[in-house]
């Protein structure tokens, strides 16, 4: 089962402008190819399909713990998406006044994802930077925990790769921090998922890291989380559960050249995170609806008598 928690796994600063073409391209993490929809649904699936988890359980508790990071990676990138798509408060809901009369939204004609915001309110949705859903036949589990392990790998290297060019196609803070935070937890996957495959076969195969070669230390949103050290972090996400993994992700094992300098750890839980940036209510897009007072009002009242 899963426990959600009402946070962001990193915060991510407010855009500097409404940006929804922007937006579009950080899509391209949500739903591309080796986008985060993409590694969620093959970790999910393998956890869910593993053989024989009791006689495999660091392996299997590594794919099932990543699974969890992965659903929240899909969390900050949506969040990332539909600040891009919102661009800055404006000080307080229903400041457009709700006026339909004219054109309040002539500019989203030509804007690259349309979908975004005629179909998603200027929202996330499960499709890549050319509004292409994403699918499942990007999933694979073939039940062979050698050759997941190395898709595994694989996929988690393809899905550095893409996030450093978006990252070289943004300009604004929101899409930086995205790219940034995950570029630095993509890293740990994919040594995590090597490290899994040394231990199995006797292949080092973490000798090919950084695969591609993404110094992290010249991207500078990366730079926080490598001081913290969450480059050496694998979270078990859970607060009794999957502690096995310390038998791959431990045992001595060094953080990887080019990177801050330390031994690897496992932590018990989930990191402390960040708040959710909270979109603004546009009455003229119908979003929460066209008079959303009466809605204000009957949710203050619901969460005051819950005390």
């Amino acid at each position: 089962m899963f426990m959600r928690v009402d946070k962001l796994q990193a915060e991510l600063p407010p855009p500097k402008r409404q940006d929804p073409n922007a937006a579009a391209a950080l899509q391209e993490l949500l739903g591309g190819k080796y986008g985060e929809m993409s590694t969620l649904g093959n970790y999910m699936f393998q956890s869910f399909n593993f053989k024989s988890k009791s006689k495999l359980r660091p392996f299997y508790g590594l794919v099932a713990s990543i699974t969890a990071e992965e659903l929240g990676h899909v969390e900050l990138v949506s969040n990332g998406v539909a600040m891009l798509n919102n661009g800055p408060d404006k000080g307080a809901d229903g400041a457009d006044g709700g006026d339909i009369s004219k054109t309040p939204f002539e500019a989203m004609k030509d804007i690259r994802s349309f979908a975004s915001f005629a179909s998603a309110g200027g929202g996330a949705l499960p499709v890549n930077s050319n509004s292409m859903s994403w699918n499942v036949d990007m999933v694979t589990t073939t039940g062979n925990v050698v050759f997941d392990l190395l898709h595994n790998f694989h996929l988690e290297c393809g899905a550095r790769l893409h996030k450093l060019r978006v990252y070289e196609t943004l300009s604004d803070p929101t899409g930086r921090e995205v790219c940034g935070y995950l570029l630095v937890r993509g890293s740990v996957h994919a040594h995590s998922y090597a490290l899994a495959l040394k231990n199995l076969t006797g292949v080092e195969i973490e000798k090919m890291l950084p695969t591609p070669n993404i110094p992290l230390g010249n991207i500078p949103e990366c730079q926080k989380y490598l001081q913290e050290g969450s480059h050496r972090r694998l979270y078990t996400w859970s607060p009794n559960d999957y502690a096995e993994i310390g038998g791959i992700w431990g045992q001595g094992e060094q953080a990887l050249p080019g990177d801050p300098p330390g031994e690897l750890e496992v932590v018990k839980g989930m990191p402390d995170g960040g708040k959710i940036h909270q979109l603004e209510g546009i009455p003229s897009a119908f979003s929460p609806d066209y008079a959303p007072e009466e809605m204000f009002e009957i949710a203050t009242k619901l969460t005051k008598a819950m005390g």
